[in-house]
């Protein structure tokens, strides 16, 4: 008997075993033919049934997929009523076992946030997104902002209240995130763009800021926390060019630090021209301070007359020539003792030579008198000093000058009458460059400018010349050199006036572009203008002599108060006009034997009418000469009138 059951036992183990492989079978034909087929039928219908809840000729609201008997649900309905019935129709679907969710209703968004999120591998969108617009929509709106081949994967929920124009607002944002790095993310809330994350190199950031500056019409941007990018040969460099301004270059550590710098440069800058052309970049190692680094580099600089100075490495090396012969030995006491902490030595090339061209300059301030600059000796200096001290009566005088050599043999006479005008200003500034004095600032008496603007060119030294920008309370303000040159640029473009065949009278219609251009240069006593005259058209018909109409009428001087000149009919020409635009003057008697001048060919004859017009008009007589005789332009190009540099 024992035997017979443990025969039996073994029988029922075999057959356990024996019907294994059959039920692993049956599992294999379920998961690889059953499962496939049933998961494509009810992604079918589950489909149909959301088309069939949704608004007619509208996204789908409702999107599902199938895994397995089961059914993912997601999506926002506009109700729950819509949403449950949605529901119910999926359950009811044949095969179904159940309903994966969550499924939302629409709500009000408030405040409407969306987030745009760059990852490694494409966007992350997050918030709310309108409900009027599908996530199919509205990601085939937002793909062509992305860069090819990004991911766009959307995580937000439908949601009322989305501000205007959300789609090209979104679509913007969406561009912005191209420059950041991983990480980087731009949000829509409301009406506002807000920006954070690191850039992903020097120039995404240059471009991120300039596009930043156009914001979508109807929004405005929130915070802009934009790290600059790292570079692996972090460098800042300031160079003295020739004429005494200062250009940057290189990189700083942030906007903030750009703007400390530039301001630092226009104290040390000789003429307050300072050429900025830093990026702004991280890289700089930990134990380096950068404003110290930053006032150093300046200091060092403000000791030069040309060259540069270089941090790279961390190593401050210098190239070019030094201020003076007291600059050698002060650089090389600062490189010694006074460098910052983090810094080292680096190459030291100085050379020296006499200073051109010799700069002084006093600026006066509400509390204070700067002098800067050179001096020649300690008695010119005392006797400046002692010129200015009897008239400040609260203002503190600050001597900031060096003694160097190569000052104009008559400097002292100039500073001395320099000093009166300076001390009647409210603010000014007094800038000398070998011969030439540029008187600058505001009066509270509109006599007192008008006085410093008649007396000071003739109490200078003989050879010396004035420039005078002294404005009082009514009076347009003087325009700096740099506006002047770009609105003369600007009222220069195009052809110039285009006089008829043969003659050299004026045009009403050039009457209005020569009186702007007479009110910029009473804006701008720097301003000087060569005038050259145009040739007659190939086979233009021969015309009479042509005649100066020297008396013009200029609506400008109407303008000033000033009667116009008559403009007689039957006007003549002159029988020798001068060459060049300059004050009515009798000439000395000639000798008797001296031949007479030749006249003036047409185009000269038309470029002497519009000096003389833009005389009439305003211009002083320095400020406008005429080309020398054979000038002519092509008769397509019309009158040229260009700029004339200062040597």
């Amino acid at each position: 008997m024992p035997a017979a059951f443990d025969f039996r036992d073994r029988c029922r183990r075999i057959g356990w075993a024996a019907g294994l492989p059959g039920l692993a079978l049956i599992f294999a034909a379920s998961a690889f033919w059953v499962t496939p087929r049933l998961e494509t039928r009810l992604a079918r219908e589950a489909d149909a049934v959301a088309r069939a809840v949704a608004e007619p000729g509208a996204e789908p609201w409702l999107r599902v997929t199938a895994e397995g008997r089961d059914l993912v649900v997601t999506g926002e309905a506009p109700d729950a009523a819509t949403r449950d019935a949605a529901h119910d129709r999926l359950a009811r679907l044949d095969g179904v076992r159940r309903l994966v969710g969550p499924v939302g209703v629409v709500e009000l968004a408030a405040p409407f946030v969306w987030v745009a999120t760059r990852t490694r591998d494409g966007v992350d969108l997050t918030g709310s997104r309108p409900a009027e617009i599908g996530a199919g929509a509205l990601a085939e709106r937002l793909t062509p902002a992305l860069e090819p081949g990004t991911a766009l994967r959307d995580r937000t929920r439908a949601a009322l209240g989305a501000p205007p124009d959300f789609s090209a607002a979104a679509t913007y944002a969406l561009a912005r995130l191209r420059a950041l790095a991983p990480g980087g993310r731009v949000m829509l809330e409301d009406l506002r763009l807000s920006v954070a994350g690191e850039a992903a190199s020097v120039a995404d950031e240059e471009a991120l800021r300039a596009a930043l500056a156009a914001a979508p019409v109807g929004y405005t941007l929130g915070k802009v926390e934009i790290a600059p990018a790292a570079v692996a040969d972090f460098r800042f460099v300031v160079t003295r060019p020739p004429g005494g301004g200062l250009d940057l270059s290189g990189y700083v550590v942030s906007e903030a630090a750009r703007s400390a710098i530039r301001e630092q440069a226009a104290q040390i800058s000789e003429t307050g021209r300072v050429e900025d052309q830093t990026r702004t970049a991280r890289g700089l190692p930990s134990e380096i301070d950068p404003a110290a680094m930053a006032r150093f580099t300046l200091q060092l600089a403000g000791l030069m007359q040309e060259g540069s100075v270089t941090v790279a490495d961390s190593a401050v090396s210098l190239s070019g020539i030094a201020l003076d012969a007291q600059a050698v030995p002060e650089i090389e006491a600062l490189m010694g003792d006074a460098i910052p902490a983090g810094l080292k030595r680096g190459g030291i090339t100085l050379g020296t030579r006499p200073l051109s061209p010799y700069r002084v300059g006093l600026r006066r301030e509400a509390d204070a008198v700067t002098l800067t600059g050179h001096l020649p000796d300690v008695a010119t200096r005392e006797a400046l000093l002692g010129a200015l001290r009897p008239r400040l009566f609260r203002e503190r005088l600050v001597d900031r000058t060096r003694l160097g050599q190569g000052a104009p043999d008559t400097l002292a006479r100039a500073l001395a009458a320099v000093a009166a005008p300076l001390a009647l200003l409210a603010r000014g500034e007094v800038r000398i460059a070998d011969r030439s004095v540029t008187l600058s600032g505001e009066s509270l008496y509109p006599q007192t400018a008008r006085r410093i603007r008649e007396d000071l060119p003739a109490a200078l030294p003989e050879g010396w010349h004035a420039e005078i920008a002294v404005t009082a309370p009514g009076e347009t303000p003087a325009r700096t050199p740099d506006s002047c040159a770009q609105a003369l640029d600007a009222g220069l473009k195009g052809p110039g006036p285009v006089f008829a065949p043969g003659s050299a009278t004026l045009k009403p219609a050039f009457y209005p572009s020569l009186d702007a251009l007479a009110g910029l240069a009473r804006t701008c006593p720097s301003l000087r203008l060569t005038v050259a005259g145009h040739a007659d058209p190939a086979g233009a018909a021969p015309a009479p002599r042509p005649a100066v109409d020297a008396a013009v009428e200029s609506t400008a001087s109407l303008e000033a108060g000033k009667p116009p000149g008559p403009r007689p009919a039957d006007a003549k020409p002159t029988s020798k006009p001068p060459v060049k635009a300059a004050a009515k003057k009798a000439e000395p008697a000639k000798p008797e034997a001296a031949k007479p001048e030749p006249e003036p060919d047409l185009p000269q004859q038309r470029a002497l009418a519009i000096a003389e017009y833009l005389l009439q008009a305003g211009l002083r007589p320095e400020q406008v000469a005429v080309a020398p005789p054979g000038t002519a332009r092509p008769a397509d190009q019309g009158i040229g009138l260009a700029p004339v540099a200062r040597p």
